[in-house]
């Protein structure tokens, strides 16, 4: 088998090994591809993987010997699968890797609007600390967690696990899903979106991008939400509206954002969110710790693996 890796360097900036996909057949990796030179670079491969690089229909009518594409993610929507389909060729993704790690981003995010604490350790480094006349400062409001309440917005895997971060915490948790079910979790509680935004002290996005959730949190959504409320998002960029949430924020419609992900990543200069107030954005990280991607590698090489024994797995086209 060809197997030609598009786009490597996310996944392995040389911290993990190929070695494992070398076992399954004769690999190539770039570290990143032009849309215009995948067929180039592609033309053999009957096993491609992909991260971002889209494959589009006139792409994938070009490359005549393609079986399979693995797409290194959990979203899929970089391949035109119904044109895969057509062709035969099987589509499939790593569903869940990241659990831990987007979770874990979560409270990173959230922490950082409670403590500030980059905030203040620059302020020591560059001397207020040693310059005031109190053994201790805080140029920011410090909040406490415990006994504030967490709503969480979509209950798969990773809201799941947030709320059980948040549990530990001594948090009260609200959620909101479209298949609710039994959760044996202290302080926990179903709601309907509208009474989770109006009570959360934080709201923390885990649904995915559809129609119906696309620019979810818009200025009607948000006008409901506390004042002192925080928003955080390490789910899907759309589901946010850019310029509400910017202009809530800087009229302190709401306190906060802690956003890993954007609508158009990266951003364009023009987005609203970069110079809004008190919005922390990282760089879509939230999946990227070493262990996640050591374990995305793995659960790629099962899926050729499986495919090449003619028992595909986490297939999301129709075969």
């Amino acid at each position: 088998m060809n197997i030609c890796i598009l786009d490597g360097y996310t996944l392995n900036p040389g911290d993990l090994s190929w070695d494992k996909l070398s076992e399954v057949g004769r690999l190539e990796v770039y570290d990143r591809t032009p849309e215009e030179l995948v067929i180039e670079r592609a033309s053999n491969a009957e096993i491609i993987l992909t991260n971002k690089t889209p494959l589009s229909r006139a792409t994938l009518e070009q490359l005549p010997n393609l079986k399979y594409i693995g797409v290194l993610a959990t979203g899929f929507d970089v391949v035109d699968t119904k044109v895969a389909e057509e062709r035969g060729i099987v589509v499939s993704n790593i569903p869940t890797y990241g659990t831990e790690s987007v979770a874990q981003m979560v409270f990173a995010l959230l922490l950082e609007h409670c403590h500030h604490v980059q905030r203040h350790s620059d302020a020591v480094m560059e001397g207020e600390w040693g310059r005031n006349p109190d053994w201790c400062f805080w140029n920011y409001p410090l909040v406490e967690l415990a006994g504030k309440t967490m709503g969480i917005v979509g209950f798969g895997r990773i809201g799941l696990q947030t709320a059980r971060i948040a549990s530990a915490f001594g948090m009260r948790i609200l959620a909101f899903d479209s298949h609710p079910r039994d959760i044996d979790l202290p302080n926990f509680e179903w709601a309907e979106l509208p009474d989770l935004l109006r009570q959360a002290d934080f709201v923390s996005l885990h649904c995915p991008l559809t129609p119906n959730t696309e620019g979810m949190i818009n200025a009607e959504n948000l006008s409901l939400m506390k004042p002192s409320a925080v928003i955080i998002n390490t789910s899907r960029g759309k589901l946010v509206n850019n310029k509400d949430l910017a202009e809530a924020l800087n009229a302190g419609v709401i306190a906060g954002a802690g956003l890993d992900v954007l609508a158009v990543e990266p951003p364009e200069d023009s987005n609203p969110l970069l110079q809004a107030k008190n919005c922390i954005i990282t760089p879509h990280i939230a999946w990227a710790t070493k262990e996640a991607r050591s374990r995305l590698l793995d659960l790629a090489v099962d899926n050729i693996q499986a495919f090449v024994a003619g028992n595909s797995k986490n297939v999301v086209n129709s075969f």
